[in-house]
C-alpha cells in the first residue's frame, strides 16, 4: 500500500451519517478525499465537511446525484479507491426513473463503469446493508440455522412490520448489491476491478451531524416510545431473525480496512453483535431504569439463529465496540441532541 499522502479516494454521499464519519476518518489518516453531495449550495452540509481537520488542503467537494448517475464521473477521475455510500431513501419524482431501485441500480452501473474507465481506481467499496442478507427460507417457512454472506433476502416474501418504504428499501439495496458485485473480479481473478460489498448492520453510536441519525433513533425507540421507529426495529428482527448492530466507528474502520488490504473482493457482512429487540430492551431496563421500559418491549421473540459471519475477522479486522458501547453511545448522542430528556 502506498503512502496515504499520495492516495486519493472518493466518497459518495459524503455528508450523510456514515459518509461524514468516513470522510473525517480518511482525512485524519492523511488521505486526499473527493466527496460528493447532492447540492453544493447546502451550507450546513458543506460547512460540516469543511470543518474537518485537513479539509482545507485535502478535501474536494463535487455535486452529484443518484438520480443523475453520470454526475459522479468527475469525482471518481484520478482516484485510487471509491467508497460508494450514497443511497436515496425516498423516490424523487421528475426523473427518468420510476422508483429508488431503478435509480440506485443505474447509479451503481454508472459508478462502476466510471471506476473502470478511470484507469486509476483499483477497488470499489460499496456500502450495502444486512437487509439484503435475510436468512429466511425462500418459501418463507422459517429461518436457516445461521446468517452469513451466502444469505440473500427473498424479495417475493412479505414480512411482519413491513410497509411500502421498507419493501422498496430492501428491494433497492438487494438488487443494487447484486448488480455492483457483478463488476468485480471473478473466482479466477479476472476482471479489471476489485469490488467489495460491505453490508452494515443497524448502525449506532455518535454522529458528527447536527441531529440524531435515523438508525440511532431506531435503536433508542424503546426509550422514546417512538412507535414508527420501533416498528422498523421489529421489521429488521422479523427479516433477519435478530438485529445485527454495529458502531459507526467500526463500520467506517471496516471500510478503510477493506481499502488498505493488498487484495480483497466479494461480499462481507459487518456487525459486532446479533441481538434480539428484547435483549436491547433488557439492557436499557437494567442500565437506564429512569426510562421505564415497557413490558411489551421485553417480550419479543427469542430465536436461536447463529451469527455465522467470520469472513471479515478472518481477514484480520477487529471490532472495538460491543453491544453495551453501541447502545451507550446512542443514548449519549440522543441526549446531546435533545431527543432523550432524562
Amino acid at each position: 500500500m502506498e503512502k496515504t499522502s499520495k492516495c486519493k479516494v472518493c466518497v459518495t454521499g459524503g455528508a450523510g451519517y456514515m459518509g461524514s464519519w468516513l470522510v473525517n476518518k480518511l482525512l485524519e489518516k492523511g488521505y486526499t478525499v473527493h466527496a460528493t453531495l447532492r447540492n453544493l449550495d447546502d451550507r450546513c452540509k458543506v460547512d460540516l465537511l469543511k470543518s474537518f481537520n485537513g479539509a482545507d488542503s485535502r478535501l474536494v467537494l463535487f455535486e452529484a446525484d443518484i438520480y443523475d448517475p453520470d454526475t459522479f464521473d468527475p469525482a471518481i477521475q484520478g482516484c485510487d479507491f471509491v467508497f460508494h455510500v450514497a443511497t436515496p431513501l425516498l423516490h424523487t419524482q421528475g426523473y427518468q426513473f420510476n422508483n429508488t431501485t431503478e435509480a440506485t441500480i443505474a447509479a451503481a452501473k454508472s459508478i462502476a463503469m466510471s471506476c473502470v474507465r478511470s484507469g486509476t481506481v483499483r477497488r470499489l467499496i460499496y456500502t450495502g446493508t444486512v437487509v439484503s442478507a435475510s436468512p429466511l427460507m425462500e418459501d418463507g417457512s422459517g429461518f436457516k440455522d445461521s446468517i452469513d454472506e451466502t444469505c440473500w433476502t427473498p424479495l417475493n416474501l412479505s414480512f411482519a412490520y413491513s410497509d411500502s418504504f421498507l419493501r422498496s428499501y430492501a428491494e433497492s439495496k438487494t438488487l443494487t448489491e447484486r448488480e455492483i458485485l457483478s463488476y468485480g473480479t471473478d473466482a479466477n481473478g479476472t476482471g479489471g476491478l476489485e469490488v467489495i460489498s460491505l453490508d452494515a448492520g443497524l448502525v449506532g453510536g455518535d454522529t458528527l451531524q447536527l441531529y440524531t441519525p435515523s438508525s440511532v433513533v431506531v435503536l433508542i425507540s424503546q426509550l422514546t416510545n417512538n412507535e414508527d421507529m420501533y416498528q422498523k426495529l421489529r421489521y429488521l428482527e422479523e427479516l433477519l431473525g435478530k438485529v445485527p448492530v454495529v458502531h459507526i466507528d467500526d463500520i467506517c474502520e471496516a471500510q478503510i480496512f477493506c481499502m488498505e488490504q493488498p487484495s480483497i473482493n466479494g461480499r462481507f457482512l459487518c456487525a459486532s453483535n446479533y441481538v434480539s429487540s428484547a435483549e436491547i430492551a433488557s439492557y436499557y431496563q437494567q442500565h437506564f431504569p429512569e426510562f421505564h421500559v415497557k413490558q411489551e418491549y421485553l417480550d419479543g421473540p427469542n430465536r436461536e439463529i447463529k451469527w455465522g459471519v467470520t469472513k471479515l475477522v478472518e481477514k484480520g479486522f477487529e471490532y472495538k465496540y460491543d453491544k453495551k458501547m453501541i447502545l451507550d453511545d446512542c443514548i449519549k448522542c440522543a441526549r446531546r441532541h435533545g431527543d432523550l430528556q432524562q
